[in-house]
């Protein structure tokens, strides 16, 4: 299941194009839930993407730095030896 929420959003759609209308303060929230598959890999020169996808299609990628990266994964090392999260 994807959400999408969307702060002070108003685009125009004219002749086939969007354009934005309005100021330029505008803010969105993504979330995938029930995700089935995930996975990391190389992106261009300097970055890592996660992608993730649900059973729906639905996919939600990020591009992180290699540092950004570390320190999900030494969050998850934590969780893993912390957090019930991760007991069979």
């Amino acid at each position: 299941m994807l959400t999408l929420s969307l702060e002070d959003f108003m685009i125009e759609l004219k002749d086939g194009s969007l354009k934005n209308v309005g100021p330029t303060n505008k803010s969105a929230t993504a979330k995938l839930f029930d995700v089935s598959s995930a996975e990391a890999r190389e992106f261009g020169d300097k970055r890592v993407k996660l992608v993730f996808q649900d059973d729906d299609g639905n996919e939600l990628q990020a591009a992180l730095f290699p540092e950004d990266a570390r320190a999900i994964a030494d969050d998850l090392e934590a969780l893993e030896a912390e957090s019930p999260v991760f007991e069979e």
